[in-house]
């Protein structure tokens, strides 16, 4: 750099510390719950669409559909999550990406962009582990009110594990 150059300073350290610090989520709603995902998690969020069913699928797996050109599975969060399912005109898929595939979840509405420092976020209680999706990573404070923090690779990986598990014990009873 020549003499007349200006100098660019370099960025604050502790801006970047307090951005890390930081959960960046997109909230939505299930029933009653506010929920909220990494927003790095999520490729966009659609108007649900006319969704075709697919044959032997779990309850809670809608169907499939044609985002663009590309075959997107579409699961029922509300479902997925025990809640009951009332359609409207809110109603939104959040389209995320798991395993190198895209994934659609039907929610209730998507709400907002979530801001929550690290340290407003609590670890889930420990009850409720026994049996359930354990899909639950922690509860954010956030104006009031609690976020449920949800993990969708956990959602989406025990729904896969589920699917697949009559098939094999169906192939182990045959003595396969």
């Amino acid at each position: 750099m020549g003499r007349n150059s200006p100098t660019i300073p370099p960025p604050q350290d502790v801006d970047k510390e307090k951005m890390s610090r930081d959960l960046h989520m997109v909230g939505f709603q299930v029933g009653r719950e506010t929920y909220g995902v990494p927003i790095t998690s999520l490729r966009e969020i659609v108007r649900v669409p006319e969704i075709t069913s697919v044959p032997d699928a779990p309850e809670y797996m809608e169907g499939v559909i044609n985002l663009r050109g590309k075959i997107v599975s579409v699961i029922d969060l509300r479902k997925r999550l025990g809640e009951i399912c009332t359609s409207g005109r809110r109603n939104r898929i959040l389209v995320v990406e798991h395993g190198g595939k895209l994934c659609g979840l039907i929610v209730d509405s998507a709400s907002e962009v979530i801001k929550i420092p690290a340290s407003d976020v609590e670890p889930p209680p420990a009850m409720g582990h026994e049996g359930g999706l354990n899909c639950v990573t922690g509860l954010g404070k956030y104006k009031g009110r609690l976020i449920v923090v949800l993990d969708i690779d956990q959602i989406l990986d025990r729904g896969a594990k589920e699917k697949n598990q009559p098939e094999v014990a169906a192939a182990a009873q045959a003595g396969r």
